[in-house]
């Protein structure tokens, strides 16, 4: 029955309070978790439901998520039939609700040759591990329109409908009125049954810097580790061969997510540490989040910190946020002791 669902993910969705990690990314590409991007979850989501065919439509600085996913390869979507395929969106209008129907009408021969009988809409950055089989399954048995999933009765922006549907709607939105599936949903007075199916897992929506923070740290606790990463439906990302890490004698770690390829000299402590990192000697980081091939120097105290990728912290510097305002440092950036000062 999955062979005829169609996964569709929006990746057009800019969000403000992301802007300080969306510079140079699409939301979608932000590093999350230790070695994953945001965009890995549902895709991953879509393939472990069985979905052999997934379409991505990007709009905003969206080099990076297309060097992450390539061919799709990774995640077995590189294929003869089907597969992943890239429609980067020209559309000027913002819209910031997830499944914008002008964006999905640019490409209407797309979704004509597709073969699914059915369609799932998601955003790029909701972080979860979820079934899209029992989801539809529940939308055919309660012979719902529209299947709307929800957490404490807020959107995922998830939705299951019918592909005649969709086409249907985004052909005529001109006219309808309708700009997006979320459109649709809120109208009570539309005449499509629309269902709403209650996730009870962890879930995360990532729409703000410190949603990011919060939710990342989550990950330390190891009943929402459980959730998000499950042995039988895997998240998978782009793979990368790195050796393991590296851990001095003076190193302490301590409640801690470390990726491959670290080196950790320092005292790391309720963090995540990504790929290819190095703490100094003397060194102090707590509550952070320091992303791919960042270097901290020698005796340098960080608490409640984002190091975005590729930062530099020089020796003797003291970095120090809070947990509702973490201190970021943008991509590529150096921070010093005097600059500091």
């Amino acid at each position: 029955m999955m062979q005829k669902m169609l996964g569709i993910i929006d990746a057009t969705i800019h969000n403000e309070a992301m802007e300080d990690l969306t510079l140079k990314r699409s939301i979608g590409a932000v590093p999350f978790g230790g070695r994953y991007r945001l965009i890995d979850f549902v895709l991953s989501n879509m393939v472990n439901s069985g979905i052999q065919s997934v379409a991505i439509f990007p709009r905003y600085q969206y080099r990076s998520l297309m060097d992450h996913l390539g061919s799709g390869k990774q995640w077995d979507l590189d294929r003869k039939r089907d597969g992943l395929f890239f429609f980067p969106s020209s559309v000027n209008e913002t819209n910031r609700n997830t499944g914008s129907f002008q964006h999905f009408k640019e490409n209407e021969d797309f979704f004509r040759r597709s073969n699914q009988k059915y369609v799932v809409i998601t955003n790029s950055f909701t972080v979860c591990n979820m079934n899209f089989k029992q989801i539809l399954e529940r939308h055919i048995q309660n012979r719902c329109d529209i299947t709307h999933v929800v957490k404490n009765e807020e959107t995922l922006d998830i939705f299951v409908l019918e592909k005649d549907l969709l086409v249907s709607l985004f052909m005529n939105h001109e006219h309808n009125g309708y700009k997006s599936i979320m459109d649709v949903v809120q109208d009570g007075a539309s005449g499509y049954k629309v269902c709403n199916y209650e996730y009870l897992n962890y879930v995360a929506v990532i729409d703000s810097l410190e949603n990011y923070y919060q939710h990342s740290l989550k990950l330390l606790n190891p009943t929402v580790w459980k959730q998000v990463f499950v042995k039988e439906n895997p998240v998978f990302t782009k793979v990368k061969d790195e050796p393991p890490t590296s851990y001095s004698k003076e190193a302490y770690v301590k409640n801690s997510m470390i990726a491959n390829g670290a080196i950790i000299e320092g005292h790391v402590e309720n963090s995540i540490i990504f790929r290819g990192v190095k703490i100094g000697k003397g060194t102090v980081v707590k509550n952070s989040i320091v992303m791919q091939k960042g270097v901290i120097g020698e005796k340098c105290v960080l608490d409640s910190v984002i190091l975005d990728k590729d930062v530099k912290v020089e020796n003797n510097t003291e970095l120090i946020g809070t947990e509702k305002a973490p201190y970021l440092v943008k991509k590529g950036s150096v921070q010093g002791a005097l600059m500091n000062s």
